[in-house]
């Protein structure tokens, strides 16, 4: 059972997007506990998300419908943008000033319409629409799947990867790259020389930098922006969600992303993965989900501490 919260609301000193008188009215400072404790709450998150407090959650980790991609779900490529973004602004609402939206998201090959056969551009217009809004684009991952599903994919190979999008509500979001290093490659005479660097200083004109003199001191490797971890195929032994995240997907940014006694939401639960693994990880986690059949596979899975069929984990950047 999750652990009681005690709200701490803190206020950005940064401009935001004009919030709609229907999206003040609803804020209700007990849902955010509520949602918490219960794990999923049936629902449309269209409804559920302007509930949240403002600057209240520290991380929206989600994979959102694709789109025209499953039947529970027909988006339109053409208009999955318009379709998404009254989300991604009460998200923006209820982040907390060092909160981040991660937002795991495949692009599809357009089965009708003008683009039919081509690469449809929804994914990277919905990339800029959410920097449009506020959102901070921080950062590109290539979720690199070893063990996609062969098929017929007409003039290209099979999809072996999806985006993770990371953005961010203000400038300094809450990151923690210790807390998904990986054992370093290097052997340890190799190790030993590098600490001798004394010139390792290296910063961006954007305002960044890492020393790599103290590398070595961190225990790990900086694991980079590919994470490999192998796809779940748990449709096909029972479960009710057709579409579950692994394990190693969630863990790896949840770690990253949320503090340890932070708070985690799913706008789109499906099976709960997401809530499973950040309560393992010691955070608090609930979410939305509009199907009520995967509400109660997610229910059961948040009971059981099951999220997946195949946990993953990161070993050397390799998913296992």
């Amino acid at each position: 059972m999750a652990k009681k919260t005690t709200l701490k609301l803190v206020h950005s000193a940064e401009p935001t997007p004009a919030k709609s008188a229907h999206q003040e009215e609803v804020i209700d400072p007990a849902f955010l506990q509520r949602v918490i404790t219960e794990g999923v709450i049936h629902g449309d998150a269209q409804a559920m998300l302007p509930r949240l407090p403002r600057a209240s959650v520290d991380l929206f980790f989600t994979s959102p419908p694709y789109a025209d991609a499953r039947a529970y779900s027909r988006i339109h490529p053409d208009r999955y943008v318009e379709w998404f973004l009254p989300f991604a602004r009460s998200m923006y609402d209820a982040a907390k000033p060092t909160g981040s939206l991660i937002i795991n998201i495949k692009n599809r090959v357009a089965n009708r319409g003008p683009l039919k056969g081509q690469r449809h551009p929804y994914v990277y217009q919905l990339v800029l629409a959410l920097q449009n809004m506020g959102w901070r684009w921080v950062e590109t991952y290539i979720w690199s799947k070893p063990n996609a599903v062969p098929g017929k994919f007409g003039p290209r190979t099979k999809d072996s990867f999806e985006y993770v999008f990371h953005f961010a509500r203000a400038a300094r979001p809450y990151f923690d790259l210790n807390a998904i290093r990986v054992p370093y490659k290097a052997d340890a005479s190799e190790i030993a020389r590098r600490k001798l660097d004394k010139l390792g200083r290296r910063s961006t004109e954007a305002g960044f930098g890492r020393d790599r003199t103290k590398t070595y001191l961190l225990g790990g490797a900086d694991p980079g922006n590919v994470v490999s971890v192998s796809q779940t195929y748990n449709q096909h032994r029972g479960v009710a969600h057709t579409a579950a995240m692994p394990e190693g997907l969630a863990e790896f940014f949840v770690k990253a992303a949320c503090p340890p006694d932070g708070i985690v939401i799913d706008p789109f639960a499906g099976g709960a993965t997401t809530v499973v693994v950040s309560r393992r990880l010691g955070r608090e986690s609930g979410g939305f989900e509009l199907h009520e059949s995967f509400v109660a596979e997610g229910l059961r899975r948040i009971a059981e501490d099951v999220a997946d069929d195949t946990p993953g984990q990161l070993v050397n950047g390799v998913g296992f």
